[in-house]
């Protein structure tokens, strides 16, 4: 039965008893303009619940919004009419659980929001009749017209979140995978002691970080730190790749004319020496030797000049200094850059401290893999436990993401690399790192 013109007067017409506020005028605007459309109840409400916190309404109050919109039925959210709630403070408050004055803060906040508004009649009460196809005819309470009025504002604004979500999450990514290269660059050097301004950088590092927001931040912000971050990387990479490349001029030079003289003296066969010789070093790594540099030792004839005997030796030492310039993995960049390695870990290990309990996990994982116990065991004897571990990691990352067939070649396949001076394990997790950041 369609409602005559006195109910709907009845209904519009405000009583001006409540003190009224710009919040609410406005929501009576809303109010005014949801009639004109139909908005289906479930439709009305997920669209404000996707945004609800962003434009200030907090867990009570859609506590109580639901509550309002279980008393509605579906013909009030049909064009031209107006969903208008009559329920008493005690059934609120029974169903909500909230005290008379918590339910008026609630109810307050949702008008000034926009969300509802009040319908008041004269007195104050709140009450409404339904004809007997249950359409109201005369009501007074909360309206939730507003609510159909601003569905589709409330749905673009959730598309907006949404956009500006993503981007917040890619900014973040580039700047950790920044933040991560800048660390190692300034590790490496300074555990390589290559000359640099590596306290000036750590210092402007130690300020990006410290402005780093621990919340929320708005993408504007996080574009800003992103160039900061790239533009202090660049810095960083320009003075690595200068000391790197003034390192190896020092080391084709071996050491210094004086030292030579010294070494030759010290091996002057014209004096018994009975004792084996040592040679000593300045540099901050000691001189090791493993089994290929022993083949390589092999190819000097014992009787040869102790010139000759002394230029092996140097050679040796650079082949180390170089071999131990490598990449600077940290735990932390290695479980980021392969986070289907690092799912699986967490439910193997808990929380993994250190490259042992990486170790640890990464061997009982490697079953699942295929990798047989005799090629991991090999890997670990030509690699040593850091590196074998994180090809391993890297192997089984690969693998999981359909990347690698077969585990066990791939792993035999980057000990050959090793072998051969061609693995540079520190360019696959950070291309993976930026991979992820793209």
């Amino acid at each position: 039965m369609p409602q005559t013109r006195e109910a709907l007067s009845n209904i519009h017409q405000p009583s001006g008893w409540r003190k009224a506020s710009a919040g609410m005028a406005v929501a009576e605007q809303h109010a005014q303009a949801g009639e004109r459309v139909a908005v289906p109840k479930s439709t009305a409400f997920v669209a404000l619940k996707r945004v609800g916190a962003y434009i200030g309404l907090k867990a009570g109050d859609l506590l109580l919004l639901d509550t309002l919109g279980a008393f509605t039925q579906t013909q009030d959210w049909e064009e031209g009419r107006r969903p208008i709630v009559w329920a008493s403070n005690a059934y609120l408050m029974e169903q909500t659980g909230f005290s008379l004055s918590a339910l008026k803060r609630h109810a307050r906040r949702l008008a000034e929001t926009g969300v509802i508004s009040f319908k008041d009649s004269p007195n104050g009460k709140r009450w409404g009749r339904r004809n007997e196809e249950g359409y109201i005819t005369e009501a007074y309470g909360f309206d939730l017209s507003p609510l159909s009025a601003r569905a589709d504002e409330f749905e673009q604004l959730h598309i907006e979140l949404q956009a500006e979500r993503a981007l917040c999450q890619r900014l973040k990514r580039q700047i950790t995978v920044s933040r991560r290269m800048i660390r190692a660059r300034i590790e490496a050097a300074v555990s390589c002691a290559l000359k640099g301004p590596w306290t000036q950088l750590t210092g402007m590092f130690e300020v990006l970080l410290a402005r780093l927001p621990r919340r929320h931040t708005a993408s504007e912000t996080l574009e800003r730190l992103m160039g900061w971050f790239q533009d202090l990387q660049e810095r960083v990479e320009a003075a690595y790749l200068k000391a790197v490349r003034a390192d190896e001029v020092v080391d084709n030079t071996a050491v210094t004319t004086e030292q030579v003289s010294e070494k030759t003296q010290e091996m002057n066969p014209r004096e018994i020496i009975s004792e084996p010789h040592i040679l000593t070093t300045t540099k901050l790594d000691p001189v090791t030797c493993n089994s290929s540099e022993k083949e390589e030792a092999a190819d000097v004839a014992p009787n040869a000049p102790p010139e000759e005997r002394v230029d092996k030796d140097l050679e040796d030492w650079v082949a180390e200094a170089r071999k131990k310039r490598g990449a600077a993995l940290d735990l932390p960049t290695v479980m980021q850059a392969c986070p289907e390695f690092a799912s699986w870990a967490r439910n193997m290990g808990g929380y993994l401290r250190d490259w042992g309990d990486l170790h640890r996990v990464a061997g009982q994982l490697r079953p699942m893999i295929g990798v047989s116990e005799h090629a991991w065991n090999l890997a670990q004897d030509r690699l040593g436990p850091q590196i074998a571990t994180a090809a391993l990691v890297l192997t089984f990352d690969k693998h999981a993401k359909g990347e690698v067939a077969s585990p066990g070649g791939y792993l035999r396949g980057m000990v050959e690399k090793a072998g051969a001076g061609e693995l540079h394990l520190e360019r696959s997790f950070y291309g993976r790192l930026s991979g992820q950041a793209a």
